[in-house]
């Protein structure tokens, strides 16, 4: 079983992997960016997801600045559960999620689709190079240390 804490990784995949790598995570966070859902019920209806779960991984997502957790203007009763930017910040990952498992982890045509609802056309998550373009073929990606690796800043 995976610990909630990848102290031990210095990567903002695991930094990542603490906020929304949890079961249950993304797909709440796709009905939230592409499905409008904001509301609790509605998010447990959708996902069928454990009640106990779902409180959690909402509880969560606000305290992350994923969410922002409002009453309702239409039954100031109810909580509507909002994106933020940081939580919509998340749909190019959604994207690139899907297209991974439609190639990888899917028989026959892909079950969603994204489109632009600008102009209707389909959606896809690329990797560009800032000075080349696009990158297509991930050998010729390399990880190399950025400014905020602990061996490139200086010591306290």
């Amino acid at each position: 079983m995976l610990g909630k804490s990848y102290e031990s990784q210095v990567c903002s995949i695991a930094r990542a992997l603490e906020v929304v790598g949890e079961r249950w995570s993304l797909l709440i966070a796709r009905e939230a960016v592409f499905g409008g859902v904001t509301r609790y019920g509605e998010f447990q209806r959708r996902l069928g997801i454990a009640t106990n779960v779902l409180k959690t991984r909402l509880a969560g997502f606000v305290e992350a600045g994923i969410m922002r957790r409002e009453r309702s203007p239409e039954h100031p009763d109810l909580y509507e559960y909002l994106l933020t930017d940081k939580g919509r910040a998340l749909a190019p990952v959604l994207v690139a999620l899907t297209e991974w498992g439609d190639q990888w982890a899917t028989d026959g045509e892909p079950p969603i689709l994204y489109t632009h609802a600008a102009c209707g056309h389909g959606v896809t998550q690329r990797t560009t190079c800032a000075h080349c373009g696009r990158v297509d073929d991930p050998a010729e990606i390399r990880a190399v240390l950025g400014p905020g690796h602990p061996s490139r800043t200086p010591a306290a």
